[in-house]
């Protein structure tokens, strides 16, 4: 392997430090942008800001992730890094122009229905089975793309649908390419481990406007959301693939990824979960946005951003400890502990809301 660059094991620091500069120098002209050209998240009935926010903070995240990973990838090493990027590139346009102008949902659908579908068929990523879910390890390439295609389009939505108070989309990003990034770094993938760092500088850079600037306050807006998401799944699907393809008695390979995978993305794939339910149970569409997340709560509880990201953002640590350390278990028995878990404790901050409410009228 030949590299332009001295030290082969520092390029994951890098192509973090190069995306974080990127990012960091970007958002300050995208806010004056945005400024004039009155690109602004008005607040309304269901946002939980109070002032006109520009929201094209995924503009930069996009370019400092991209910027850093082509400069500092070994394209031979990672084939299908090609139709990642221009995945990422279609669900980049998709966010750009729903921040400028709405757009349907199902239009959204289509757009990263075809996202998903590049890196399924051309790059060769995907789920090839269920890895011992209920017995079942083969599904036949058509089941391995629908199932592929399902996992890539709910990872995306979900993060869309966190990201409603300051740092928390970022946040549980951050901690989960940190993760994976280290498990990639450690079983010899050099490669993801070098996207997962570029993503980490480039999220990083942005939440020290997102969550600690008022004079240059940002939103990562749809493109950041969706692009954070489809990153992800190509984490979650790469994490499980390389996992099954580990020798029985390699340290890192882990009997119950998919459980595992969850477990790291716990609160957007639970609370996803948890709030298509409610809605459908309330005869209401699970696409009807409202503000039942637990990241509302959490926000009505604290009264402040970063207190209930911050509390979601440690919860999220602890879920992933407990992933980890049950890691040996049956994917199944690993899956009821995690949303058993993640169902009592999204269920305190509900309870609570309630009562409060209660004792004011």
């Amino acid at each position: 392997m030949q590299y332009l660059f001295l030290f082969d094991k520092l390029i994951p620091i890098e192509a973090f430090l190069l995306a974080f500069i990127v990012t960091y120098v970007a958002i300050p002209s995208i806010v004056d942008v945005s400024r004039t050209k009155h690109l602004f998240d008005m607040p309304n009935g269901r946002t939980s800001h109070v002032e006109s926010t520009p929201t094209l903070g995924g503009l930069a995240i996009f370019a400092g992730f991209v910027i850093s990973a082509m400069i500092f990838l070994y394209i031979p090493d990672i084939p299908y890094i090609q139709y990642v990027i221009a995945g990422i590139i279609i669900v980049f346009f998709i966010g750009l122009k729903d921040d400028i102008i709405a757009i349907a949902p199902m239009t959204k659908f289509i757009g990263q229905l075809f996202a998903a579908t590049i890196i399924i068929d051309l790059g060769g990523i995907r789920l090839a089975g269920l890895y011992g879910l209920f017995g079942i390890t083969d599904i036949g390439y058509y089941g391995s793309d629908l199932l592929t295609i399902f996992v890539i389009i709910a990872i995306v939505n979900a993060f869309n649908l966190i990201d409603g108070i300051d740092g928390l989309a970022a946040g549980v990003g951050i901690i989960a390419s940190a993760v994976f990034g280290y498990w990639f770094y450690q079983v010899g993938d050099l490669q993801l481990a070098i996207l997962a760092c570029a993503l980490i500088g480039a999220l990083l850079a942005f939440y020290r406007f997102n969550v600690f600037s008022e004079k240059r306050k940002i939103f990562m807006g749809d493109i950041g959301s969706l692009v954070l998401g489809f990153i992800m799944a190509l984490f979650a699907i790469k994490f499980n693939e390389i996992s099954a393809s580990l020798p029985g008695g390699d340290p890192y390979k882990i009997v119950a990824a998919p459980a595992v995978s969850v477990g790291i993305l716990i609160v957007p794939i639970y609370d996803t979960i948890r709030i298509f339910i409610l809605r459908i149970v309330h005869g209401r569409s699970p696409f009807h946005p409202d503000k039942e997340h637990v990241h509302h709560y959490m926000l009505e509880l604290t009264g402040s951003h970063k207190k209930a990201s911050f509390i979601i953002l440690g919860v999220n640590v602890v879920f992933i400890a407990i992933a980890f350390l049950f890691s040996h278990l049956r994917i199944h028995q690993l899956f009821l502990i995690l949303l058993g878990l993640a169902a009592i404790v999204s269920a305190i901050p509900y309870y609570m809301v309630k009562q409060r409410r209660k004792k004011v009228f």
